[in-house]
């Protein structure tokens, strides 16, 4: 307790577990999105490289167990399938994260915050382009590069790997199969790259551990209630919500 009070007072602590508590509902419900939440709920009152750090540990076990739970025989089909682009976020991540402790605090407002807004939105108009099956390979590469990196900074490339997938015409089963095994791989590359980077360590771990209590809670109710309430406004409701705290991040960063 009392390396977790050096980081955060009792009443962050309490507000970055209640954040963490949302995001696991709200990816149990309807399998997206809790990174995003705690990088732009937590990143309101909290310094962004604690906030990174806080979601690393909780990442890796809910994407465990959102493989788990789908099963490991489409999950391994679907690395065979998009092992290209699996192969460079992970190692993007490793690279990207690297740099996060020589981002500035007001920068690192903005590569949250910018991130999460933009992608929100191309996910609430319904955009998404298409890729002909010639270019398959280099899109593969580069989409991967670019979600690898922003993992590897701001802890989330479920987005950009939802956008990758639809560009491909992905039926919405295997797409469900392919996001498992992405996650769970990212998410493994993710807490390797920063107990590289110093941003996971001796001061900051115990908080990203406490974070899973919260996170599983919320997961397993979200796997419980999800089918109670109609998910795509659910969906929607939390990308707008998104939204707002993203664009909260941006204006901490543009004004400090």
């Amino acid at each position: 307790m009392i390396d977790l009070f050096a980081i955060l007072s009792l009443p962050l602590l309490l507000f970055a577990c209640t954040i963490t508590l949302v995001g696991g509902f709200v990816k149990g419900a309807v399998g997206f999105a809790m990174p995003l939440i705690m990088v732009s709920g937590m990143g309101i009152l909290i310094d962004p490289q604690t906030v990174v750090a806080g979601v690393i540990i909780p990442i890796v076990v809910t994407n465990a167990m959102q493989v788990a739970r789908a099963g490991l025989g489409p999950a391994w089909a679907g690395f065979k399938e998009h092992w290209r682009y699996v192969s460079i976020v992970c190692v993007m991540i490793l690279v990207s994260a690297q740099f996060l402790r020589s981002i500035p605090a007001d920068t690192m407002f903005l590569v949250l915050g910018v991130p999460v807004v933009g992608l929100c939105i191309i996910q609430l108009i319904g955009w998404h382009p298409l890729i002909p099956q010639r270019y398959r390979r280099v899109f593969e590469w580069g989409a991967g590069a670019v979600s690898g990196a922003l993992g590897g900074l701001a802890g989330t490339w479920g987005p950009p790997t939802v956008l990758y997938l639809l560009a491909l015409d992905t039926p919405r089963a295997r797409q469900m199969a392919v996001q498992g095994v992405i996650y769970g791989l990212g998410s493994v590359m993710l807490l390797l790259g920063h107990l590289r980077s110093g941003v996971l360590n001796a001061q900051t771990w115990p908080l990203s551990a406490l974070l899973v209590v919260p996170a599983i809670i919320g997961m397993w109710l979200g796997f419980k209630l999800g089918d109670r309430f109609d998910q795509e406004r659910f969906r929607r409701v939390t990308l707008w919500v998104l939204v707002l705290a993203g664009a909260n991040l941006i204006r901490r960063g543009l004004m400090g």
